[in-house]
């Protein structure tokens, strides 16, 4: 018997799966050429057509972040900008299948090669796009996988995810990947294991596979005594996860009945239509990123949304962060191209650069400031003179709606810790109403390591001494001068960070929903 296969990688949603490996490598039908080259663009054309159908459909049964991603792939497909080069191929006499392969192609390799985190992680949306087209072009259909499997292959296309009936079990395992990837936040949101950054292994892989991904591993040719010791430390998983659901309406308290408030963060207002608001504690974070469109939103755009979310949290705090645009982030028509986006202009800088797009979110906020306890913060603030500039402008604008007899609200301004500049310094933003640590950003940024980089995995870690004495430094400040300090970052969903983060001395973490009721559970064990 072959000796067991162990495969390690980086864990990107906690759980575990037993069953068997199906590979994700596409096996593409052969193209039947056309006459013409006319009939190779109309073939084109057809297999465009249909795939995009083919989204919208998926479209108007998905919400939130599932939406936004098959949104995104649906404007590519209309962008002239990447069909243009397939139909100039044509034209010069290739085929439909070689020339789509083609302009798709040198796409994809501009995204995989990219110094960018997030053109490195929608690399899968550029795959995924190039294959259902290729698909419809050849009128094949994707494999089906057995109930409960593991995919398993470089990387998933974020359709695949979705069209995949996860209530049976199963997981995913990739060679590649990112944990910031489209189909690793779905995951997370879903509970469906992932393990990314596996690296190259032995082709042809096949059979039962364990997949841990709370540790980040996977077993093929399991010995009966690698089986039994994973079935217990999946039984473990799962009495911890069911122990937690106990902790879900409970006010979170350490051991010694210290409170520590938890919030949860969202990204769309749809998020909260499945959180029981009497779980949380309110909203940490609200990104507004999702308006930023094809289109720039218009100030009832902002309102809408912002109200809903405020209404249904009632008297509880919703913490709405003004437009964290650049970055990881790119919103066509607003943020501009850079060499290094992650210091250029993103967050407040480049809200403060455009003006009259801010206006416009402002504006929304101060209207919709009359219908909760809302809290504004601006992203990536790196010294003083940002802040006053952004708080000039929501007086400007409150002064205006008042003039204009339009009702308005002035709500606490404060600010994301996540440059080191604040986190050293926290002296002087004294006259903030609160701080957010922003932990991702402020932990890539002191450890100089990408939180998705698997050769840097090992140093992206909130943990860190370093990040823990900026963290605690930045809530002794605030207890000092009364000011709030809550986190908003990954690492307060963490049951491992999280004694560590109130060691540090904070109370108050804002968790993604699918982890609230874990965040709780890992609160009450800690000893503090």
């Amino acid at each position: 018997m072959p000796e067991p296969l162990k495969l390690k990688g980086i864990p990107a949603s906690a759980g575990y799966a037993e069953g068997p490996l199906f590979n994700l490598e596409p096996v593409v039908a052969r193209y039947k050429g056309k006459a013409t080259a006319a009939d190779e663009r109309l073939a084109l054309e057809t297999a465009i057509g249909t795939a995009t159908g083919r989204l919208a459909k998926l479209i108007q049964a998905t919400e939130g972040d599932a939406a936004d991603i098959l949104e995104f792939q649906l404007a590519m497909l209309e962008d002239d900008a990447l069909t243009g080069p397939a139909y100039a191929a044509i034209a010069a006499g290739q085929p439909a299948d070689a020339a789509w392969r083609q302009a798709l192609d040198a796409e994809i390799v501009g995204y995989e090669t990219s110094d960018q985190d997030y053109f490195r992680a929608r690399a899968a949306d550029m795959r995924d796009i190039r294959d259902q087209v290729l698909r419809a072009l050849t009128a094949d259909s994707a494999a089906a996988a057995p109930t409960g499997a593991i995919f398993y292959g470089e990387d998933i296309a974020p359709t695949r995810f979705l069209e995949t009936d996860w209530s049976a079990g199963g997981g995913i395992a990739l060679k590649a990947g990112s944990t910031a990837s489209h189909v690793a936040m779905l995951a997370r949101s879903r509970g469906v294991p992932m393990i990314v950054g596996l690296g190259a292994s032995p082709a042809h892989l096949a059979g039962v596979a364990l997949l841990d991904a709370e540790h980040g591993g996977i077993v093929l040719r399991p010995t009966r005594a690698e089986v039994e010791a994973f079935r217990q430390s999946s039984s473990s998983f799962a009495a911890r996860r069911d122990r937690a659901e106990t902790f879900l309406a409970r006010p979170a308290v350490t051991k010694a009945g210290t409170a520590v408030r938890v919030q949860v963060n969202i990204a769309d207002p749809s998020d909260v239509d499945g959180i029981d608001v009497s779980t949380c504690d309110g909203v940490g974070l609200m990104r507004t990123e999702f308006l930023f469109g094809k289109t720039l939103p218009d100030e009832e755009t902002h309102y809408r949304a912002y109200r809903k979310v405020l209404e249904w949290a009632g008297d509880k705090p919703v913490t709405i962060r003004t437009v964290d645009a650049g970055g990881d982030k790119p919103v066509p028509g607003f943020t501009v191209e850079e060499g290094n986006p992650f210091l250029g202009l993103r967050g407040i800088r480049l809200s403060l650069a455009r003006p009259e797009v801010f206006r416009v979110q402002i504006r929304a906020l101060l209207r919709a400031a009359l219908h909760g306890n809302l809290k504004v913060m601006f992203p990536m603030i790196a010294v003083w003179d940002e802040y006053q500039r952004a708080a000039a402008l929501f007086a400007e604008e409150q002064a205006a709606l008042a003039a204009r007899g339009v009702a308005q609200k002035m709500p606490p301004l404060g600010i994301m810790v996540e440059v080191p500049s604040v986190a050293i310094a926290p002296e002087a933003f004294a006259e903030v109403a609160f701080f957010s640590i922003g932990s991702n950003d402020l932990t890539q940024y002191v450890m100089a390591a990408a939180r998705d980089n698997a050769s840097v995995a090992h140093l992206n870690s909130v943990r860190n001494p370093a990040v823990l004495r900026l963290i605690a430094s930045v809530a002794a400040f605030g207890r000092a001068q009364k000011i709030p300090v809550s986190l908003c970052g990954d690492a307060g969903g963490d049951p491992a960070a999280i004694p560590a983060l109130i060691e540090a001395g904070l109370r108050d973490l804002s968790v993604v929903p699918a982890q609230l009721a874990m965040a709780k559970a890992a609160i009450a064990d800690v000893s503090i």
